[in-house]
């Protein structure tokens, strides 16, 4: 703590504790009102100008401290100076104390509360930026919640200082007013309570209660302004409830919400039932690496005790699997499972022709038109190419087209640093392709903690991959029947050559084609929603991909619920959706799984978090597996157990994050995971190890002392 803020904390104490050691809160009671009455109105008839002045500094200083006793100076406000001086005064010195409480509370406390809530922190502030003076406003207005209250709670959120200070002008002025009037009338006062009537309180409730119908009426307003170019077009019956554009995982999880509650569904895909993840993405990609890893582990079968054995690799043959894989999971995502779940499942293009029509241009050459009362847009994501010079002429290869290819490329460039990129450029390497990755930023998996990004890159390495970072892909040639990536690093160009050029620099959301642009429903790099997953239109949603901000197949899926909730029971009630915890993981050897802030974050927010590790190399079954490497590693609340991220590097990473991501959603701390009883021998056991490291840094050692002197006292006394 600084110099300053000590002293600061010493001021306000000294103040607080002399105002109770003199018994200063006599003077604000309202028998001492009374009793005072007719001298104060002596003294403002002869000094009004020092009277009032001084009556404004006390009042504002009583505010500020938060002291007992603003009730009390506000009526003797009326008493002394009138309904209208009174009311005047008043309100400016209790929004000018309310204001300094504040400032106070932001200097004092913020940067502690900051440390411990960062992550909560933000949320609040994110709201606080949008609709804190509409909150702010409420609250002032009813007189149940100790404005004192607000003034602290205020000061720990980033609203600015001239806001809360207009807003609270404004927003107290209505109960300054009926006390400073109650004060005009003190000889009728028989004390605080009966000012505050059920009458008065009643109307203060009405007037709370009149911005949030206000809002009501407001938000009913802009939603006809939208639907007004549409105005004669709402139909009076619809055919379906929900109608659902896409059928990846976003897509797939919103049918089935909907047809599980009964509503009338139609779930519409123009390509592949499963969308990305099953037919491009996470299914082939993961029978990729496994078929991969299995071939490096045979030619390092000595490692557990086998001979070392040269695979007999046959690519056509891995590529079949893949595609195996692909049909042994396809039943789970096919027509025919949702048609059998009550979703009318239309294999067709989409587009939205008017808020509540869908057209579709189905497969057989037929137009079919459905109204609906709400449409859910989870079109998902593809593969983005930059547009490098000579790009379209190398036949690039993308995360989506990648899977058809029948021969193992002999030199294979992958061009991109962030985890499709390493994933592929290892399994490549693996499989027996020279692979060269070209990262132009310093480093790969850009979002990850430095450490343990340069553990993937040394991974690949070993495994053959030429991993050039720092290199900014220029252009692409062609030079008879070699092709050459162009790149510049340091500004001195190089010339790659390669058979194959792999693009896995990005995703970008499907956006053109739907209808999106003839409805102006907003589009940046996605589709725009508010915090229920809302576009513009009420009725209309976005999740998954098109929606963002994430691209994994679990957070889509994890929108989709709120979207079809959102979508079907708005009018009775909408949920914000829960960006709380997200999990991710890059399916590399090792894997790098991380839930919640990384150093790396908590640096650039500034946040004074504690990190605990554990190296996964001394868990017993990590030696007995031959993955005796990589680490778990934890960030705390500074003092607390409570978890504020998890990065774990080594085998199985992705799985072993399910225990923290369930912690970290249900705010159970590490005193909570050193308490459970975790499988011998398993690597879920980092986690009970971890928990341990962190109790051990935290040991209370002063008590330990004395604990140990307990135990000499008790061998000498022979006991």
């Amino acid at each position: 703590m600084s110099a300053q803020r000590l002293l600061l904390w010493l001021l306000l104490a000294v103040a607080v504790v002399l105002f109770f050691a003199l018994d200063l809160q006599r003077y604000f009671s309202l028998e001492q009102l009374k009793h005072s009455q007719a001298r104060l109105a002596e003294l403002y008839a002869e000094h009004p100008w020092r009277v009032g002045g001084g009556y404004f500094l006390v009042y504002v200083a009583v505010t500020a401290l938060s002291l007992p006793g603003a009730a009390i100076m506000t009526l003797a406000g009326g008493a002394v100076f009138g309904l209208l001086a009174g009311t005047v005064i008043v309100s400016f010195a209790s929004t000018l104390g309310a204001t300094l409480a504040l400032l106070a509370s932001r200097y004092l406390l913020r940067d502690v509360v900051q440390r411990r809530f960062g992550p909560r922190l933000a949320q609040i502030d994110r709201g606080i930026e949008r609709e804190g003076a509409f909150y702010l406003f409420t609250l002032r207005l009813v007189p149940l919640v100790p404005f004192f209250v607000i003034n602290l709670l205020m000061g720990l959120t980033a609203m600015k200082a001239r806001t809360f200070f207009w807003v609270s002008q404004l927003g107290m002025l209505a109960g300054t007013v009926v006390y400073v009037n109650a004060g005009t009338q003190l000889a009728k006062i028989e004390s605080l309570r009966g000012i505050l009537s059920p009458q008065i309180v009643g109307s203060f409730v009405l007037l709370g209660v009149f911005p949030l119908l206000a809002r009501k009426v407001i938000d009913a307003w802009r939603r006809r302004r939208v639907y007004a170019r549409w105005a004669g077009r709402k139909p009076e019956r619809y055919d379906r409830n929900l109608v659902v554009i896409g059928a990846g995982a976003a897509g797939l999880v919103s049918a089935y919400i909907a047809a599980a509650v009964k509503a009338k569904v139609t779930l519409v895909e123009s390509h592949k039932m499963g969308g990305d993840c099953l037919n491009y993405g996470c299914v082939p990609s993961k029978a990729l690496i496994r078929s991969a890893k299995l071939a490096h582990q045979m030619r390092h079968a000595s490692r557990y005790g086998l001979r070392d054995t040269a695979p007999a690799l046959d690519f056509t043959e891995v590529m079949a699997r893949v595609h195996r894989v692909i049909r042994d999971v396809e039943p789970h995502d096919s027509v025919e499972r949702y048609t059998g779940l009550g979703v009318d499942v239309v294999e067709g293009r989409a587009k939205i022709v008017d808020p509540w029509t869908v057209e579709i241009a189905t497969q057989a050459g037929e137009t079919q038109r459905l109204t609906t009362r709400a449409i859910v847009i989870a079109t998902g994501a593809e593969p983005y190419v930059p547009p490098l010079p000579g790009i379209d002429a190398v036949d690039c290869l993308t995360s989506d087209t990648l899977w058809t290819l029948a021969e193992l490329p002999s030199r294979l460039v992958v061009l991109g640093g962030g985890p499709i990129g390493c994933e592929l450029a290892q399994a490549f390497a693996r499989l027996g392709s020279q692979v060269t990755q070209v990262e132009m930023a310093p480093r790969l998996l850009a979002k990850e903690d430095e450490d343990a990004a340069l553990v993937v890159r040394q991974s690949l390495e070993r495994d053959g991959v030429q991993v050039l970072t720092g290199h900014r892909a220029l252009r692409c040639e062609r030079d008879g029947g070699t092709r050459w990536l162009v790149v510049e690093h340091e500004g001195a160009p190089r010339r790659i050559a390669f058979d194959r050029l792999l693009c896995a620099v990005g995703r970008k959301p499907r956006l053109t084609g739907f209808g999106l642009e003839e409805l102006g429903i907003p589009v940046q790099r996605t589709v725009e929603t508010d915090d229920y997953l809302a576009t513009l239109y009420p009725n209309i949603y976005a999740a998954g991909d098109v929606a963002g901000p994430y691209q994994f197949t679990h957070t889509a899926a994890h929108q989709a619920w709120y979207a079809a909730v959102n979508a079907l029971f708005g009018s009775v009630r909408r949920f914000k959706v829960d960006y709380s915890v997200i999990p991710w993981c890059t399916f590399t050897d090792p894997e790098v799984a991380r839930v919640g802030l990384s150093e790396q974050d908590a640096r650039e927010q500034g946040l004074d978090v504690e990190v605990v590790r554990y190296d996964i190399g001394d868990l017993d079954r990590a030696i007995a597996d031959g993955a005796a490497h990589g680490w778990v590693k934890l960030l705390t609340a500074r003092g607390s157990d409570r978890i504020l991220g998890a990065t774990i590097v080594g085998e199985h990473a992705g799985d072993l994050l399910a225990e923290y991501v369930l912690a970290m959603k249900h705010g159970l701390g590490l005193n909570k995971i050193l308490g459970t009883i975790h499988t011998y021998p398993t690597l879920a056991e980092s986690s009970k190890y971890v928990a341990g490291a962190w109790r051990k840094a935290h040991q209370p050692v002063a008590l330990l002392r004395w604990v140990e002197r307990f135990h000499t006292w008790r061998r000498r006394a022979g006991a």
